[in-house]
């Protein structure tokens, strides 16, 4: 028997589990966008930062099964593929990243609102992760605007500056992993 989540936050984060599978799905295509361009650092980035979101969405399945909720995942709208140049993907990125921002911020309040204190420290680990990505979406964004038509500059700038972190010791378990 987990914690009684309160039912506001739990409707929302299976929304949230939904906003999360929206956002891989979206980064996939990204990353296949930079991969038919043989940009294989841009690719491999997005290749990871789609795992990294459905990670997320799992760490969300996994919070609503430890709370006694069975999790419904939603169905989500297609993701965008045309593309007019290779600022484009990273302009639509930061976006998502803002709006996903927005999103975890809403769900914070919700659990506080209804005092669930569980949720609202669930939720933190989040809140540290979407500064982390809006931040790194922020500086790629400069990156591929200014070297827009040298494909080259901006593989080896990505190549540079893309060390994986390793594991998270602080992130929410992730259902099934």
């Amino acid at each position: 028997m987990g914690h009684m989540a309160a039912p506001a936050f739990t409707e929302r984060l299976n929304e949230q589990i939904g906003n999360e599978f929206e956002a891989h799905q979206q980064y996939i295509a990204i990353a296949t966008y930079y991969d038919a361009l043989t940009m294989p650092q841009m690719a491999a980035l997005f290749y990871q930062q789609a795992q990294e979101k459905r990670d997320h969405a799992m760490m969300m399945v996994q919070y609503l099964l430890d709370a006694d909720h069975t999790p419904v995942i939603p169905a989500i709208a297609a993701p965008r593929f045309d593309f007019a140049d290779v600022v484009e993907p990273v302009a639509a990125a930061l976006e998502q990243e803002k709006r996903v921002t927005e999103q975890i911020n809403d769900l914070t309040r919700i659990a506080r609102e209804n005092n669930d204190y569980a949720s609202d420290q669930f939720m933190q680990w989040f809140i540290k992760e979407q500064v982390e990505e809006v931040s790194k979406m922020s500086d790629l964004l400069a990156v591929v605007t200014r070297s827009k038509d040298d494909y080259e500059r901006i593989e080896d700038w990505v190549a540079r500056e893309e060390k994986s972190a390793g594991a998270d010791p602080t992130a929410p378990r992730i259902a099934g992993a």
